[in-house]
């Protein structure tokens, strides 16, 4: 396949015990938490590095010398292109990556919470956005997995979305419609916030995954 003329940007938040996945946390404790978090991270980065596209970066918050895994998630970030996440909330750091990410390419933007997706479902999500001017993956819990734009300052229309909500997937839609943008919808995905959501996102990943065996090994 050859490259597609896009940008994959990685939105992670480093997995430090205490401050990852703090529903999960709940439920399972902070270290493993953050062992799970790491490990969606981890196949989520090796996934997009596989993926045949321009160019691949990672919009980073948190300390990551503090986070499980450390250096297995710092070697792996080598072959990107790290940059900080800036803005005020959520919604505000997401718009801006986009800007921040972007070389001139179209922007797929994805989470660390989706550690089943593949090289080729990637792919495939960057050769539907570059025949569209957006595309959106909705998330099974109301929310989207990806985001993918043809032009990165349209990003900004997130500020006015409300993130992590039951009904974000449906207003981030109504966003980027509201600004004449003619939105392909992509597959929907499970993705990791609570305890009940393993099992879902386990059976779609490679028993191979370092998802797959973290959870695996903690019985969960």
């Amino acid at each position: 396949m050859s490259v597609l003329p896009v940008t994959v940007l990685v939105v992670a938040k480093a997995p430090v015990p205490g401050l990852a996945k703090t529903r999960l946390a709940a439920a399972v404790g902070d270290q493993l938490a953050a062992e799970i978090a790491a490990a969606a991270l981890l196949d989520t980065l090796d996934a997009v590095a596989a993926t045949p596209v321009a160019a691949r970066v990672v919009a980073l918050t948190g300390d990551l010398a503090a986070a499980a895994n450390a250096d297995a998630i710092a070697a792996r970030l080598a072959s990107f292109t790290v940059i900080a996440q800036r803005g005020n909330d959520f919604a505000d750091r997401l718009a801006n990556a986009y800007v921040d990410a972007a070389d001139g390419s179209r922007v797929l933007q994805i989470g660390m919470d989706t550690p089943q997706v593949t090289a080729d479902l990637l792919a495939g999500c960057g050769q539907r956005l570059r025949d569209a001017p957006a595309v959106l993956g909705p998330a099974r819990d109301g929310g989207w997995w990806a985001l993918g734009l043809r032009t990165p300052a349209a990003a900004g229309c997130l500020r006015t979305v409300a993130m992590s909500q039951p009904d974000t997937g449906t207003l981030t839609l109504a966003a980027l419609r509201s600004q004449g943008l003619d939105v392909g919808i992509l597959d929907e995905l499970a993705d990791v916030d609570t305890v009940e959501d393993i099992p879902a996102v386990r059976d779609a990943c490679p028993p191979t995954s370092r998802f797959a065996q973290v959870t695996r090994a903690a019985e969960l």
